[in-house]
């Protein structure tokens, strides 16, 4: 395999015999379960990962219906401890080719599969809100969390103070225990605020300014304009 970026038109086929055979040459290869391709854009590997957990999330319809078969529980366990592994393998060596659209759209439609049986929600469900009915963080997110995760570790620092960790609800501080809202003194408020309108009708076209100093009006302004202009014209002349 030829590994070349130049879009120059030329001849990269390469003629290379090993024992008196001639290699095949190829675009893309699979290497330590990364589908490696000739311009390092890594859309093969991509799909080959979003392809690869479409198929065990069908094998799945069988017993993860609507009504009945694998609860929420269960199905959660299945995405956390099967598909997402898979989705998110060697993700900080291809994380760069998700800021193209085309290479997020396969991974977000793998993941709203799952959340859909997860969640038991309908096909019309939008995919950010059955993120939220499935409990699960966006594919994207995840995908950028792994490839910071790998940069900490490779780096300096402690890791649990670098990177915020996600909390089940069951650990999360309850409600009740936040602290109290403690009520002041009314604040006068003395500053200016303005209020302008425009309106035409039947009787006519016109402006209004209305002037605050905190709750009490100090001025009102009004203002005809010729029957020939329009409602915006009123508008502009208020706000003027």
């Amino acid at each position: 395999m030829v590994i070349s970026r130049r879009k120059r038109k030329e001849n990269k086929e390469i003629n290379i015999h090993l024992n008196n055979k001639p290699l095949q040459q190829v675009t893309t290869m699979k290497y330590l379960g990364i589908i490696i391709d000739n311009k390092f854009r890594f859309s093969e590997h991509i799909s080959y990962a979003a392809e690869r957990c479409g198929k065990l999330i069908h094998s799945l319809s069988r017993s993860a219906k609507l009504t009945w078969g694998l609860n929420h529980k269960a199905l959660q366990t299945i995405y956390k401890g099967a598909i997402l592994p898979l989705l998110l393998y060697v993700a900080p060596v291809w994380a760069d080719a998700m800021k193209f659209g085309y290479n997020r759209l396969k991974y977000i439609k793998v993941q709203r599969l799952m959340n859909i049986k997860i969640a038991k929600a309908f096909r019309t469900t939008s995919s950010e809100a059955l993120c939220i009915l499935a409990g699960t963080t966006p594919i994207i997110i995840r995908t950028e969390e792994a490839a910071k995760q790998y940069t900490i570790r490779k780096g300096k620092g402690d890791l649990t103070k670098s990177i915020d960790l996600e909390v089940e609800l069951k650990n999360r501080p309850h409600p009740a225990e936040a602290p109290a809202i403690i009520e002041v003194e009314e604040y006068e408020d003395q500053s200016i605020q303005i209020y302008t309108d425009g309106s035409k009708n039947e009787l006519g076209v016109g402006s209004g300014v209305a002037i605050f100093t905190g709750k009490e009006l100090i001025t009102q302004l009004k203002y005809k304009l010729d029957n020939g202009c329009s409602n915006n014209q009123a508008e502009q002349l208020a706000i003027a």
